[in-house]
């Protein structure tokens, strides 16, 4: 099957299936391949056509992507991988929700950016948003940031299964 194929979510999935079946293609495209850029790249897409597959507010994402820890800058995330419009470069530990994330190395779900202390408007569209870290041994290698142009897209379900992600890439990657 061409690799290309995994991006037809199939149809009639709830959000918990198509989790599932996200993370198990994750896992499948990671297999052999411990690269990080192509394997966060992969899940880049697939997130962004597993929003879009899923009715109501998760077709609203309009950004899906990553960021990781810039090797370069000491407590600073530097853009990865990513679907949508172009973004912010680099973000300081404990700055904005990415920021938050990566300094608190715990999920930050955000309905409403907008009264989200010192958020960071990469674009101004989004209204919500959800960012999971990766971490491994302790330590925040990355961010997952999910943006939405509706407000509260995000709920549990997502962070679980976006929690599950964060950990198959964190094992499957040589970061």
């Amino acid at each position: 099957m061409p690799h290309a194929d995994v991006t037809a979510i199939p149809e009639a999935l709830t959000k918990a299936q198509t989790y599932e079946y996200l993370n198990e293609q994750v896992e499948a495209l990671c297999f052999e391949q411990r690269n990080w850029v192509c394997n966060l790249a992969n899940s880049a897409s697939l997130l962004w056509h597993a929003f879009h597959s899923l009715p109501g507010k998760s077709q609203s994402v309009n950004w899906a992507g990553f960021y990781v820890l810039n090797p370069k800058a000491e407590s600073e995330l530097i853009l990865g991988p990513f679907m949508g419009k172009v973004a912010c470069q680099t973000i300081k530990f404990g700055r904005g929700v990415c920021g938050k994330a990566a300094a608190d190395g715990k999920s930050v779900v955000v309905e409403d950016v907008d009264t989200f202390p010192g958020h960071i408007a990469c674009d101004g569209d989004s209204k919500s948003e959800i960012v999971v870290p990766i971490v491994k041994d302790g330590k925040v290698l990355g961010v997952i940031d999910i943006d939405s142009t509706t407000a509260s897209t995000f709920d549990e379900e997502d962070r679980k299964g976006l929690e599950k992600l964060a950990t198959i890439l964190a094992d499957a990657c040589d970061w």
